[in-house]
């Protein structure tokens, strides 16, 4: 069963700002209780984005300009805090493909990578002129080049970091460690024949 490889992302992008962005408010606890992911995007930044009574409050999420976009700018240390699973869930099923930030938490980054979702590291400045340039122009078509460690919009580039191990994962399309088990079947079998048997007492 190959994998999708994911060599470069492609889309437009929203800003979504602040430093320690923590799992609880990505996906508020009450979210934790689905049995599947199925339908998790919903939950994303819920409680920032939405009142009580569901009328929306002001957040990049819920501005027309930005609804589409595939490619979240965030800020440092993102997705810090309980290590759910749900929210890069959360994440992806809205419809985001991939994330520039300046630092993301371990085990967040970790959960992306197995969703085939790249969390790029990236200067703050190179993010905040990003930032603007989306904010003027909306439709701006964005590029984050995992094979190449770069990112492209308009006329600029500039140099992302991704670990060696998750950027090999993605661009050669091992990024689901189960899948990779699955695909391994005949070769586990294999192994397992050729360890020592287990001596009965």
């Amino acid at each position: 069963m190959a994998l999708e490889r994911i060599q470069q992302v492609t889309g437009r992008a929203v800003h979504v700002p602040g430093n320690d962005i923590d799992t609880d408010r990505i996906t508020p606890a009450r979210y934790l209780k689905v049995v599947t992911f199925d339908g998790l995007g919903e939950a994303l930044f819920h409680d920032e984005r939405f009142n009580p009574d569901g009328s929306e409050k002001p957040h990049p999420l819920n501005d027309p300009r930005f609804k589409g976009a595939s490619i979240m700018l965030v800020g440092a240390n993102f997705g810090c805090g309980s290590s759910r699973e749900h929210s890069p869930q959360a994440i992806y099923r809205a419809g985001f493909r991939a994330l520039i930030g300046e630092s993301f938490a371990e085990i967040f980054f970790g959960n992306s990578t197995a969703l085939s979702m790249p969390c790029v590291s990236a200067s703050k400045a190179d993010i905040e002129a990003l930032a603007a340039a989306v904010e003027e122009n909306p439709a701006l078509e964005v590029t984050v080049d995992v094979e190449r460690l770069e990112v492209r919009y308009a006329d600029k580039t500039f140099k992302v970091k991704l670990p060696e191990s998750a950027r090999k994962a993605l661009v050669e399309g091992r990024w689901d460690p189960i899948a990779d088990l699955l695909e391994a079947g005949e070769l586990l079998e294999q192994a397992s024949a050729r360890l020592p048997k287990a001596v009965k007492s």
